[in-house]
């Protein structure tokens, strides 16, 4: 017997940090997470989704909700914007974690990026993480942007595929943080 679910996308409000804290760093990954913020990844990370002007910011991401309950997010903003969004977060990390990088630009002008999501583990296999990008993706395109673009890491082949089924194709291949990762878009059908 199938059980049939409710599934909604909403803003995010500050007060959903931390959930997109959660599925952020499950969007890093453990190693990245831990690179970056050492022990408290997830404090750092809703640290900074709290923050008004950080590429991970609240004012930046979309909720997935099943029955009710946020199961995942998803971060998105105008290429354009990436230097200036990034930047806070980069000084957050050096104050608060005494973390030292140097990112290579994934994003550029001329791309809505889709920086990460994440859906809880609880919730995977509904829908949500493909809710998530075709919300972002489609606000993007509604609000004039013509290209949607995001990485997908070189051992991820799950995540190309569900990318590639929304309309994503590859288009070049980046190093960032030590990850070989493909970078994707998708196009504003004419």
């Amino acid at each position: 017997m199938s059980t049939t679910h409710e599934i909604t996308l909403r803003h995010a409000t500050v007060d959903d940090a931390p959930v997109i804290a959660r599925a952020i760093t499950m969007a890093f990954g453990e190693d990245m997470t831990q690179r970056l913020c050492g022990d408290r990844g997830e404090e750092i990370i809703e640290r900074i989704v709290r923050m008004e002007n950080t590429q991970y910011s609240y004012r930046n991401t979309l909720v997935c909700l099943v029955d009710g309950v946020v199961a995942g997010a998803i971060c998105g903003y105008d290429g354009a914007r990436l230097h200036e969004l990034r930047q806070p977060v980069l000084d957050f990390l050096r104050e608060e974690c005494g973390t030292q990088i140097t990112v290579t630009d994934e994003t550029s002008a001329g791309e809505f990026y889709l920086d990460s999501v994440g859906v809880m583990p609880e919730m995977r296999g509904l829908g949500v993480g493909a809710r998530l990008l075709e919300g972002m993706r489609d606000e993007a395109f509604a609000a004039g942007h013509r290209r949607v673009g995001l990485l997908v890491d070189d051992i991820n082949p799950k995540a190309e595929k569900l990318y590639t089924r929304l309309g994503f194709r590859r288009v070049g291949e980046v190093s960032f943080i030590g990850h070989r990762m493909h970078h994707m878009q998708c196009m504003k059908p004419e």
